[in-house]
């Protein structure tokens, strides 16, 4: 089981080895359930402009920059760029509504997913397109031991988030490790396709409402539809990696 993607992978990024010792995880929809009140916020606040959005949306845009998604939405409803004054002032008040909702439930076995990481000798590196520092400050409190300052790449960190690959690229430097010494944990079409650009083993989870076909076309070399689906697999994929 799990073979197959493994020699995929190698043949895709014509690679010689695949040896990870580093996981490269998202934050919303990956470890927080936290997507539903994303998409709530983002909708509410587009269509305060007057511009055409619907909830599922949001999900197509996840993994981008705050200022990236404002940007393409000016430009399909207004024909222009926002200004900087523009995205500090919106994505401020989209930040605020999000801070204001129910704190995000965890996702369930997402905890005992980073365990099972962490003892498999591999470190753990958060890889975000987010910037709500609400959540980067529970991540201590909700998955402690895992993620510190020097091991997490956000919003504030990149010029291009996702789906270009620099994210992934960063979180690679930051971990001190190769491509092919690290996998990928990822919700989101925009940040399967930052991973596959990056040339790292992708494995998507859809904790969300698009279809598994969204996912698998992004490029996903594994696919599960929840957390504990993932975990339970966890060392199997471990065991087919290192045959």
């Amino acid at each position: 089981m799990f073979e197959q993607e493994k020699y995929q992978y190698l043949q895709q990024t014509a690679s010689s080895s695949f040896q990870p010792k580093a996981a490269l995880i998202d934050m919303d929809g990956v470890l927080f359930d936290s997507m539903p009140h994303h998409a709530y916020c983002w909708t509410k606040l587009f269509r305060s402009l007057g511009f055409s959005f619907e909830e599922k949306e949001a999900y197509m845009h996840e993994g981008r920059t705050g200022k990236a998604t404002l940007e393409i939405l000016y430009r399909r409803e207004l024909q222009r760029d926002p200004s900087d004054e523009e995205v500090k002032e919106l994505y401020g008040r989209k930040a605020e509504m999000f801070d204001n909702m129910p704190a995000a439930p965890i996702m369930k076995d997402a905890d005992a997913l980073l365990d099972c990481i962490r003892d498999a000798g591999m470190q753990r590196i958060l890889v975000t397109g987010s910037g709500q520092t609400k959540l980067f400050d529970r991540l201590n409190e909700a998955f402690p031991g895992h993620f510190n300052e020097n091991s997490m790449v956000t919003a504030f960190d990149v010029k291009q988030g996702k789906p270009f690959p620099e994210p992934y690229l960063m979180g690679l430097k930051k971990a001190g490790v190769a491509a092919n010494e690290a996998i990928v944990i990822e919700n989101a079409p925009l940040g399967v396709q930052a991973g596959r650009a990056a040339g790292i083993f992708t494995i998507a989870v859809n904790t969300g409402l698009l279809e598994d076909e969204v996912l698998l076309d992004a490029g996903c070399n594994l696919l599960f539809h929840n957390m504990s689906e993932l975990k339970a697999a966890w060392p199997e994929i471990i065991k087919a990696i290192q045959l």
